[in-house]
């Protein structure tokens, strides 16, 4: 099933979820795990080997995800844990690797991200995840992905770390920041894209908060390769429960009107 836009591009089904409450407990559960999974990795190996398989997963996942004409579950959220993995190894690279101050890789991927928002309603006119339905928006769409990644992570070393916050504190706060798309959303005028992408790069460095305070000796000191297991398990089962009751899958892929109501 495809057609013709204006500007020549293929057009597919969505190839993101609808919004809900169980989008947001899987993004969590993604960026806690990549969190955790990243410090697993590079400490059970040499660093420069564990950047390489985290590349390689991550350009499989982008390339398995590519290849689907629509939204799959495994497929999407498999793509979404490994940028997870590797927007965490991304923005560490730059401060164990070259040096930088978490401040400054902050900044940087801030820009990367306002440039990538920038182009994308540029080009397309929306920045709206209702309208992942052609290759050039859903490149845009993982681009920014990634960059939200890679910002959550500067962002959330950068309270715990360089302001002194630490991993308990900057849970506290990101809570915090998180609950203003959600107020402003739902009790203000804020407008539901604003809102969606607030909440989605506050998500990352709140998740980070969690998996680092879970895993590390300074919080409750489970240790890395337990928490990434315990949440990749948790990603895994809702994963599941997502693909067989379709309780996230967008409305032009359901079968029938009564389907979609239940959905939503």
């Amino acid at each position: 099933m495809t057609r013709r836009s204006s500007l020549g591009s293929r057009h597919t089904y969505s190839k993101v979820p609808e919004v809900t409450a169980w989008f947001w407990v899987v993004k969590a559960l993604t960026t806690a795990m990549g969190e955790s999974t990243s410090d697993w990795l590079v400490h059970a190996m040499v660093p420069q080997i564990a950047v390489v398989l985290g590349a390689i997963a991550f350009t499989v996942a982008i390339y398995i995800q590519f290849t689907k004409d629509r939204y799959i579950p495994s497929c999407y959220w498999f793509a979404v844990a490994m940028v997870g993995v590797f927007g965490t190894m991304a923005a560490d690279v730059l401060h164990v690797g070259f040096g930088v101050p978490y401040i400054a890789s902050t900044i940087f991927f801030a820009i990367a991200l306002f440039v990538v928002f920038r182009t994308w309603y540029r080009v397309e006119g929306t920045l709206s995840i209702h309208s992942i339905h052609t290759p050039r928006r859903e490149m845009f769409y993982w681009a920014a992905v990634l960059a939200t990644f890679a910002l959550g992570t500067a962002a959330g070393d950068l309270t715990a770390y360089t302001l002194g916050i630490g991993y308990f504190g900057s849970i506290l706060l990101f809570a915090a920041i998180i609950l203003i798309p959600t107020v402003g959303y739902y009790y203000f005028t804020m407008g539901s894209i604003l809102a969606f992408w607030f909440a989605y790069v506050v998500t990352r460095p709140l998740g980070a908060s969690v998996a680092d305070w879970l895993s590390k000796p300074e919080g409750a000191g489970l240790g890395a390769g337990l928490v990434s297991f315990v949440f990749a398990a948790a990603i895994v089962l809702i994963v599941r429960h997502l693909a067989i009751t379709r309780k996230d899958t967008p409305y032009d892929q359901l079968p029938d009107p009564v389907l979609a109501a239940e959905s939503g």
